[in-house]
């Protein structure tokens, strides 16, 4: 049973930043792996924004602000992207009853898209 969905977009160009706008951003919203999985990409950028999307759609999908940080895009083995929480916002996997948490991202050189849905 679907408990939660939620979608964002992000604009690629707001994530062009240079390298100090970047580390700033950084510490504030990405995990130390996305940064290092985002920088190995030839468009890093898009990267950035699809996992902004991400988290974004996670923390629409929950219904409430998660911190940035403790909502994290990692890759499975086979590439395909799932979320990780940290922190508090773990318990709120079994807290709301989530069994899985799908994820799917999609970029142009333009838009970033993430859809999050929580399956209880």
């Amino acid at each position: 049973m679907i408990i939660g969905m939620g979608i964002d977009l992000a604009e690629v160009e707001r994530y062009q930043f240079s390298d100090a706008e970047r580390e700033r951003f950084a510490r504030k919203v990405y995990t130390p792996e996305e940064m290092r999985y985002a920088m190995r990409k030839r468009h890093w950028a898009e990267r950035l924004a699809g996992f902004f999307a991400a988290k974004e759609a996670t923390r629409k999908a929950f219904g409430h602000a998660i911190p940035w940080r403790d909502v994290g895009v990692t890759h499975e083995r086979s590439g395909r992207p799932a979320i990780a929480l940290y922190g508090k916002a773990a318990e709120l996997i079994e807290r709301r009853g989530v069994r899985s948490i799908h994820l799917t991202i999609t970029h142009t050189a333009t838009t970033a898209a993430a859809v999050v849905i929580l399956e209880a």
